[in-house]
């Protein structure tokens, strides 16, 4: 009972990335701008497949889709980031408010891999079966696949959230990262965490394992048809349109994997905070990077979209 009540008015603190004011306002400002440049790219994403007729395709649905999550998904994390690195790392949020944005982080992270993995599909559909492909890849199954994403994550993050903090949090409040991750919370806490990181590998597996072996038979596939493509010119747009996505898997699921599929023995506080920044700031930004400097018909509509005003 003692620890219940301790947890339940513990204030959390996060580690500062150093000790001194000069080196954390060059981290702030870093990470304000990756932010911003990941808000503004992600939302001209979603604005331009909206606004143009000619992306009302399932392949730009998704993308405008995985925008809009990113958004959410960064803004999860960068406000209380940004608060703390300014503070010197003296911002404290409740165990709510840390079991918030933990229940968002892993909900929104979770359905962003399952939707890549959906767009992995869609390209498979796309350049294996072309003649099928408005019959299969209807409105109504596109709704419902974002759909069974964002469930889908809903339904991983909340049980692996109330499971976290039930684990009672004693004396040490100080949190090594400059988020509530999972893995940083877990060894916060004074009581054994086994069941704990045997739910945290189950659901990693779910949402990283699965998806990946998933994109990665899709891509094989893909890649054995594009090989008997005569084609020059469609071999070359299909490996065009493709790329881009596997650049964005390899650095999303490489750097999630590294810090959730690794044995907790093997886990590294400062490594983990570290590839954190990749999958938390830097990815949001080369996403709508990628996908424009490598997508022909985006880079049309953009210009199109500008010329208006």
């Amino acid at each position: 009972m003692e620890g219940i009540n301790k947890t339940s008015k513990i204030q959390f603190f996060f580690c500062p990335f150093s000790t001194h004011p000069e080196i954390q306002m060059v981290i702030f400002v870093a990470f304000l701008v990756m932010y911003l440049t990941s808000l503004s790219g992600n939302a001209t994403i979603a604005v331009i497949v909206q606004v143009n007729h000619s992306l009302h395709t399932p392949m730009y649905f998704f993308l405008a889709n995985l925008a809009v999550l990113e958004i959410f998904y960064t803004s999860s994390i960068a406000p209380l980031a940004l608060a703390n690195l300014l503070s010197m790392g003296k911002t404290s949020v409740s165990i709510t408010g840390c079991g918030t944005q933990m229940f968002f982080f892993v909900f929104l992270g979770g359905a962003d891999c399952v939707l890549l993995a959906v767009m992995a599909y869609d390209r498979f559909i796309a350049i294996c079966y072309p003649l099928r492909y408005t019959l299969i890849m209807s409105w109504p199954l596109c709704v419902e696949l974002v759909a069974g994403s964002l469930v889908l994550g809903f339904l991983l993050s909340l049980p692996l959230t109330i499971l976290i903090f039930y684990l009672p949090f004693c004396n040490d409040n100080e949190i090594y990262h400059f988020y509530c991750d999972v893995p940083a919370v877990m060894h916060l806490a004074c009581a054994d965490t086994h069941v704990h990181e045997t739910a945290l590998c189950i659901i990693s597996f779910i949402v990283l394992s699965i998806p990946f072996s998933l994109i990665s038979i899709s891509y094989i596939c893909i890649v054995a048809a594009i090989l008997r493509t005569q084609s020059e010119e469609g071999r070359h747009r299909a490996f065009s349109t493709c790329s881009s996505h596997i650049i964005v898997v390899l650095l999303q699921y490489g750097c999630s994997s590294f810090i959730y599929l690794s044995p907790s023995s093997r886990y590294s506080p400062e490594m983990g905070r570290v590839v954190s920044v990749v999958y938390t700031f830097i990815t949001p930004i080369l996403n709508p990077l990628i996908y424009s400097m490598r997508n022909k018909e985006l880079k049309d509509a953009l210009r199109k979209t500008l010329r208006k005003f």
